[in-house]
């Protein structure tokens, strides 16, 4: 029997986001950001308004948090809640609600991290193009600004923008996200330049101000494999569907530069666009091979792998926002298709479970950007259809298993000199899911919407547990 077990200062937490946990939407002057037009409609199902009211709860979820062995917390500050346009007027009102929620944090012996931008760019500034607009970028940096001045002294660990693929995938290539375009790879990679150096001008700014603490950025990461090694076609377009998802970010994350072979397979997948390439200022990679120099951390947000076949056509991409499982589809023109492969299980929603490619991911980290001295697996968790029985249990055995492999990944890695120093589980609580509403559900602790009671799952009391021994068996479940 295999035991993996984690060093006495390993950070055993889980995450949140403003948007997805926070409700109060129109309270304490905070601005509208595009979410909140999109989920007005009168097709929209479901909304943010309440959420999982963790702006008047978060006291009683920190509480629980700590109770039951999570000792960190990710947390995001809402944009619009302290610059209530994105650029113009401090809100007090937003600026005192992150003190006490920071101050909670720290009494209650739970280390924040905090993150600057959680897919929620004020609505001024998403109707001036987003991060598209490259004037945004002098924006967010103000806003950074406000934070680092008000709140450095108290947060050891900020996070700069999470998940910038993730952004642009669903603004302009899923089309699930506002402003819903579909299939335009030339926007995804022009925006996710503009976030790359947003993300370095911060970057050095917190550094100028001279805080003692450690700024890093979040990248969802996901190994792409061919579907058949043997084919040459589908190596090439699991090469491609890398650079343009992972390869390309952290290029310019930890290098400061676009390596040759990255620019060569993004300008291969932009002619299939047209005649475009990417756009940029003179200085624009001085700035980023700067503050590549001083990122303290990398954290890695971890779902599931892929493989990827060759495709021929155009873009054809159907995603699976109901758990109605098999019902999705995802080719891109100029570069592949993703694949289910028969022997990897999958979630209602399509994702692959494979922890194998957390490990893989790890080590090709290592490899490639061997300087990267902190990593944290900032989310990774399982959205289920969750059930609470007539005792008022939650028996996730599901996630128990899902956490439980992944973590046992990341111990091997950590035994062949990948620096993890934490993991956080999505999520902390139950929360709104973007494009799923609130029947997707990853929290320790079940969320009833209606009355907003918490009940801690089977999987909260196996984390308790976990963060004592610092060890998990393999054949656990």
């Amino acid at each position: 029997m295999t035991k993996y077990t984690f060093p006495e200062n390993f950070f055993f937490g889980a995450a949140t986001a403003a948007y997805q946990a926070e409700g109060a939407t129109d309270i304490g002057g905070k601005g509208k950001v595009a979410w909140d037009e999109m989920y007005h409609r009168e097709s929209s199902t479901f909304h943010a308004d309440q959420a999982s009211n963790f702006y008047y709860q978060y006291e009683e979820d920190l509480r629980l948090a700590k109770e039951h062995g999570v000792n960190a917390i990710r947390i995001s500050i809402a944009w619009s809640r302290i610059i209530p346009n994105g650029i113009g007027e401090v809100s007090p009102e937003g600026i005192a609600f992150y003190h006490r929620l920071i101050d909670a944090c720290l009494l209650h012996g739970v280390e924040p991290f905090v993150t600057l931008h959680h897919f929620d760019t004020p609505l001024h500034l998403f109707h001036q193009g987003d991060w598209l607009n490259r004037a945004q970028i002098d924006a967010f940096v103000r806003y950074a600004e406000v934070c680092f001045s008000e709140y450095g002294d108290k947060v050891s660990y900020w996070i700069t923008i999470n998940e910038p693929w993730s952004i642009v995938a669903g603004q302009y290539i899923i089309g699930h996200f506002p402003p819903e375009i579909h299939y335009d790879i030339p926007k995804a990679v022009q925006a996710m330049h503009h976030m790359m150096l947003a993300h370095a001008k911060v970057v050095l700014t917190y550094k100028r101000m001279n805080f003692n603490g450690k700024i890093g950025i979040v990248h969802i990461l996901e190994s792409k494999y061919a579907r058949n090694l043997d084919n040459p076609l589908d190596v090439l377009a699991a090469k491609r569907e890398d650079v343009l998802a992972n390869q390309f970010l952290l290029d310019a994350s930890f290098l400061g530069v676009y390596s040759n072979q990255t620019l060569d397979h993004i300008n291969h997948i932009l002619d299939a666009y047209g005649s475009y390439r990417l756009i940029f200022a003179s200085d624009d990679f001085d700035i980023l091979t700067q503050a590549a120099q001083y990122t303290d951390f990398m954290g890695i947000n971890y779902y599931a792998s892929h493989f990827i076949q060759h495709y021929e056509g155009d873009s054809l991409i159907i995603h699976n926002g109901t758990g109605s499982k098999g019902s999705a589809r995802y080719a891109n023109k100029g570069v592949g298709e993703r694949v289910t492969h028969p022997d990897v299980p999958t979630t209602d929603w399509d994702w692959p479970i494979y922890p194998e490619g957390l490990y893989d991911m790890l080590i090709r980290i290592q490899h490639d950007y061997p300087h990267i001295k902190e990593i944290f697996v900032t989310e990774n968790g399982i959205g289920a259809k969750d059930i609470i029985n007539d005792n008022q249990e939650i028996i996730d055995d599901y996630r128990i298993d899902y956490v439980s492999k992944h973590l046992q990944a990341i111990s091997r890695a950590q035994g062949k000199g990948v620096p993890v120093r934490g993991y956080f589980m999505w999520s902390l609580i139950d929360l709104l899911s973007w494009t799923n509403g609130f029947n997707k559900r990853y929290g320790f602790f079940y969320v009833d919407f209606e009355t907003q009671k918490r009940h801690a799952k089977k999987s909260a009391h196996w984390w308790r547990d976990l963060s004592i021994s610092k060890t998990i068996q393999e054949d656990l479940l």
